[in-house]
């Protein structure tokens, strides 16, 4: 018979929901802020120090998580998250008072603590659900991941409206007061509503405490994590300067296309959760990084247009050009060579941006008239134009899919921490959040030097392509090593990828 769930359990899963889901809006309130700041020509940095800045905040509620998932583990997530609330509060208010990167930067460190309010929450909302349920309370909690898409959709209107689209530029400062102002009412909130619960195995030494860190399968969760929650949290960020430089799209439509990525990807953790409970973690993962590795691959083909020789016409016998017209070459032996010559049919409508590459070609003169042409030389160059515009639309119905599959992945990486690890949910949960993190902070910035490097845009997807065949691989390794020593007489006969 499965354990009943304890009264004031779910009060206390959407306390920690909706705090998680304001310190989300705040941990990625530099995608907007910054992108707002460069476009508006208010501060002149370059896309690596927008990348420094748009990871910074990731780095700090990363690290954190650790340790505050210990200290959840110790004394209860009550206070823990009220202490968290209030500290990320200052710098946010501090913001407001930037006038240069070293400033800004600094005050990016202080309010990325918010980011380290997942490793409270998950430690303090296992404690209150019995296991059959787990899986679908942390998909629930993991939800307040949509925090990001209330930055991306209501931060470039709310700063448009300060600033008076733009007549006012210094308003921008009102922004980070606001959200200072939010993180202290939710702690109040938090502090008059919630009640304390500590798990059963509170009382255990710090090196009992962190033995489970010298688990590879911690490891391993932490390789997965780093995909589907840090690239998230990078691409939440990412998209908007993506959008504005690739597209040609206001702040605001950026912020709209964002949502689009974040949103859905942050809501559908919940039912991450209720597929990991019904299905298995592992088998919902294995689906989250094939469709990973297909939808990367789509989306790292970058806008291009590229020219290629084509179909050239050869002399088929010696001889001296007589003329050269718009479509025609004349021997004086009286030979004519008939070419298509390149019209206003070959030219790309900018107007346009078909889904499908669209290909042209035409043919162009190589010779003058009274030269001597040889046997086979070449009269006619073709020259083949193939334009690929990367449609927007497709571009923005990818990533909403591509944030979907993550956000079912994000769930299910930490249905397996209860399983393996079910008295050390907070120190192993923060540990799986600090390495997932750190792709929040890390990916932004190589986000920046590959497009320094490349040029490209699209080498955000190709990074993207590389770490899911990577994890793809690595589980499907373990489980064969598994099947190899458990079930030697199939493992053979399964199909891992």
């Amino acid at each position: 018979m499965s354990d009943p769930i304890p009264s004031g359990a779910h009060r206390i899963l959407f306390l920690n929901t909706l705090a998680f889901t304001l310190c989300f809006a705040a941990w990625t309130f530099n995608g907007v802020m910054v992108t707002y700041l460069v476009d508006s020509g208010i501060f002149d940095w370059s896309q690596v120090q927008i990348g420094w800045l748009l990871g910074i905040p990731i780095l700090t509620g990363s690290v954190m998580r650790l340790p505050l998932g210990i200290l959840t583990d110790k004394y209860g997530g009550k206070w823990i998250f009220v202490g968290l609330l209030l500290l990320t509060a200052i710098p946010m208010f501090l913001l407001s008072f930037t006038d240069s990167f070293a400033w800004y930067a600094v005050m990016s460190f202080g309010f990325g603590l918010a980011g380290a309010g997942f490793a409270v929450g998950i430690g303090y909302t296992s404690v209150w659900y019995p296991k059959h349920w787990q899986g679908r309370a942390l998909g629930i909690f993991g939800a307040g991941n949509a925090g990001a898409a209330i930055t991306t959709l209501l931060a470039p209107t709310l700063l448009n409206s300060f600033t008076e689209n733009g007549q006012n530029p210094d308003a921008w400062k009102t922004l980070p007061v606001i959200y200072a102002s939010v993180l202290v009412g939710m702690a109040l909130l938090f502090a008059l509503l919630a009640k304390n619960k500590k798990p059963a195995v509170s009382t255990r030494t710090m090196a009992q405490t962190l033995k489970p860190l010298g688990n590879i399968r911690v490891w391993r969760f932490g390789l997965y994590y780093f995909l589907v929650f840090g690239c998230f949290v990078a691409f939440s960020q990412w998209l908007l300067p993506y959008f504005t430089n690739v597209y040609g799209t206001s702040l605001v439509i950026a912020g709209l296309f964002a949502s689009l990525f974040s949103l859905p990807s942050g809501v559908i953790r919940a039912l991450g959760g209720w597929m990991s409970d019904k299905f298995g973690a592992r088998r919902v993962m294995f689906g989250v990084f094939k469709w990973s590795i297909a939808i990367s691959a789509l989306l790292m083909i970058p806008k291009m247009e590229i020219f290629s020789p084509g179909r050239g016409i050869n002399a088929t016998q010696k001889g001296t050009v007589a003329e050269v017209t718009a479509d025609e070459i004349r021997m004086e032996s009286g030979k004519v060579y008939v070419f298509s010559p390149k019209t206003v049919s070959h030219e790309i409508q900018p107007e346009k941006a078909p889904i499908l590459p669209k290909k042209s070609s035409w043919q162009e003169a190589t010779v003058q008239p009274g030269e001597e042409v040889e046997k086979k030389q070449l009269l006619v160059k073709g020259v083949t134009r193939i334009n690929f515009e990367a449609n927007m639309w497709v571009f923005a119905v990818l990533t909403l899919v591509i944030g979907i599959v993550w956000g079912i992945g994000k769930a299910s990486v930490y249905k397996f921490i209860p399983d393996y690890f079910p008295n050390e949910v907070g120190v192993v949960g923060g540990l799986v959040g600090v390495i997932g993190g750190l792709g929040g902070f890390f990916c932004p910035i190589l986000f920046g030097y590959l497009l320094e490097g490349t040029g490209l845009w699209t080498s955000s997807w190709m990074l993207m392509l590389f770490l899911s065949i990577i994890c793809l691989v690595w589980m499907s390794s373990v489980i064969k090593k598994m099947l190899q020593s458990k079930a030697p007489e199939i493992a053979d006969k399964i199909d891992y990828h």
